[in-house]
């Protein structure tokens, strides 16, 4: 990845096979953050908290999340609690971050936002 993906392109991007040498560098993750605001990137990975009404809007967010993730073959870090859930997205296999996260992180922010229109 050399230039940051737009918020349509990891939206709609399906994750492939990677590993190592496929991590973005420090520079590349930045740029690439400034288009998911809501993420930051820290230990290697990155990550965002998620808040909710109550429990069972959380675990409705978890349940979707788990749905998408595995449509992606990829899996996220997840912290879950009462009324909020942190995903932390990094690929093993690679030792980072790569682009898989970003469609992943994209696609996070997708189902939350569509949760909370309902």
């Amino acid at each position: 990845m050399t230039t940051p993906a737009s918020l349509d392109q990891l939206q709609t991007g399906q994750c492939r096979p990677l590993g190592t040498g496929d991590a973005v560098s420090t520079e590349a993750i930045a740029a690439q953050l400034l288009i998911l605001p809501a993420w930051h990137y820290t230990d290697g990975a990155i990550e965002a908290r998620f808040r909710f009404d109550g429990w069972w809007q959380t675990i409705g967010f978890v349940n979707a999340l788990a749905w998408m993730a595995d449509g992606q073959d990829h899996s996220p870090d997840l912290a879950v609690g009462y009324d909020r859930c942190t995903v932390i997205w990094r690929t093993h296999s690679a030792g980072g971050v790569t682009i898989n996260d970003f469609i992943c992180a994209a696609r996070t922010d997708a189902l939350y936002r569509e949760r909370a229109q309902r």
